[in-house]
């Protein structure tokens, strides 16, 4: 392993350069606005995610506003999140929602057979989770039930929600609340190749239709139908949604994990230099992905109709030692915010066509932006970079591109040596967000704008003393971000050097 390393190592030294230019073309017109939904979150009934990582319940001790507790939900206020996706996941098609609605004490027990068996009792439904989205202002993303759901129960569920009138309506308002939602997103299935009822994809699109086909607007409210899409590259599913059912969708999904092998993913918190670089160019694998889709979207839909939502991406460990290897609980280290970093900038780039991405996911599971251990709360890596990068949210991009190296890593695999976006809000300031991945080399950078002379740039930096580096509970944080102003400028160039594995967002006026 050792050797097998250093030769890994020596060669990225011999493939890196040890300066990047990027050259910021910000006089190009008519580029394409940075969705603010490209920093959309997931929240799944999953492990701790919804209970306690979101609800405690109105008689917790664990300090809350009507049982949302009240620490995650202003650190999720914060991060300017756009669109939230729920109840799932593979949990979606095997809930149901009359069981989530009506009196707490009243609503059915349910075992969560895909999530390690938890039984759970209901308490977090369709008003919770909308009054949850009225709160952190984002708007709600509905995963409807496909796999062991009816056509009608999805139809009485949509009517549930945004009717103002009929007997939907009436229970609703029966239950609390006498004004219809306003939902915008509806998921028809979820992964319905696999946990959704492993169907084809002509099945599956059959299926679509009719489903989609009763789920009405109702009282203003216009539903954005989401056809459940591939699984990474499976493009003939793809080519047979766009095919057979491209006039009834306003949207395609796309699943993508970094994850290297899924028998033996690896540990969140321990790893080698090698299987960091492995992770990096696995994660750098979504822009092959991503143009190969969009490719076939394109040859069946060139105006651009069909929106290709990621509504499930971020990275896949073993679970944290101890803990339900069905609750999908994992730390979240240095190595993890690079990732979103990476990840995020390459939205950017497809946006022409990618409206929507949900990392998995928002609390305790997976790529989390936040974790809870009972009363006490931690802000992830991961966290820091969607709270520095948020304002690209419906900035519009300026193109731009680096000039670099590449890093090869020990099974070949290929990748930029650096990562960059450029957007200008609507106020006219530019935003660059820059990465720099080497573990061992800080990177020169020089930034050449074709016309802007800057006359002051500030900015953030996230860095750690190890890759590794994870935020504990009860410890100072290890990884947290810091004012960055080590940059010059000269004329309409900009001047600065990013430390080795960190991640740098500045503002330019």
């Amino acid at each position: 392993m050792k050797k097998i390393l250093f030769l890994a190592l020596l060669s990225l030294a011999f493939t890196a350069r040890a300066q990047v230019v990027v050259s910021v073309h910000d006089t190009a017109t008519d580029q394409p606005v940075i969705p603010a939904e490209i920093y959309g979150q997931f929240s799944e009934h999953l492990g701790r995610c919804i209970y306690e990582g979101i609800w405690v319940g109105e008689d917790s001790s664990i300090p809350h506003v009507n049982g949302y507790r009240t620490d995650v939900t202003e650190a999720l206020k914060a991060l300017k999140i756009p669109v939230l996706r729920w109840p799932g996941g593979c949990f979606a098609d095997e809930y149901h929602w009359m069981d989530g609605i009506g009196p707490k004490e009243n609503r059915p027990k349910l075992v969560n057979n895909n999530w390690g068996g938890t039984v759970e009792d209901n308490s977090f439904g369709t008003h919770e989770f909308l009054n949850l989205c009225e709160l952190l202002g984002t708007e709600p993303y509905i995963s409807g039930n496909v796999g062991s759901g009816t056509v009608a129960e999805l139809a009485k569920w949509v009517e549930y929600m945004t009717a103002e009138n009929g007997s939907m309506a009436e229970l609703r308002a029966k239950n609390g609340r006498k004004e219809p939602w306003k939902v915008k997103y509806l998921g028809v299935g979820n992964e319905n190749w696999g946990c959704g009822g492993e169907m084809t994809a002509q099945y599956y699109s059959d299926v679509y239709k009719r489903y989609a086909l009763y789920a009405r607007n109702y009282s203003g409210n216009r539903l954005f139908k989401i056809a459940c899409g591939a699984s990474e590259a499976d493009y003939e599913w793809t080519r047979t949604l766009m095919k057979n059912a491209r006039w009834d969708m306003s949207g395609l999904s796309l699943h993508y994990y970094t994850v290297r092998d899924w028998n033996h993913k690896g540990s969140a918190t321990e790893f080698t230099a090698e299987e960091y670089y492995d992770t990096l160019t696995d994660t750098y694998a979504i822009d092959e992905i991503l143009t190969n889709h969009i490719a076939i979207m394109d040859a069946y839909d060139p105006e651009r109709k069909v929106a290709l939502i990621l509504d499930e991406w971020g990275t896949w460990y073993d679970v944290e030692p101890g803990t339900n290897p069905g609750h999908l609980f994992q730390q979240n280290t240095m190595r993890d915010a690079m990732v979103a970093a990476i990840n995020l900038n390459i939205f950017h780039k497809h946006t022409g066509r990618l409206k929507m991405a949900n990392i998995a996911q928002m609390v305790n599971v997976l790529q989390a932006m936040i974790l809870t251990d009972g009363p006490r709360m931690l802000l992830t890596p991961t966290y820091h970079v969607f709270r520095m990068f948020n304002v690209h949210q419906n900035a519009r991009l300026v193109p731009s591109e680096a000039r670099c190296g590449t890093i090869v890593s020990a099974s070949g695999d290929i990748m930029p040596s650096f990562s960059q976006s450029v957007s200008r809000d609507g106020n006219g300031l530019l935003h660059i967000s820059l990465a720099n991945p080497y573990l061992d080399k800080a990177v020169k950078v020089d930034v050449a704008f074709d016309q802007l002379r800057p006359k002051t740039v500030g900015g953030e930096i996230l860095k750690a003393s190890s890759i590794s580096s994870y935020n504990e509970f009860g410890k100072a944080p290890a990884v947290a971000p810091a004012a960055f102003r080590d940059v010059k400028v000269d004329g309409k160039k900009l001047t600065l050097t990013l430390p080795a594995a960190s991640v740098v967002v500045l503002e330019v006026k």
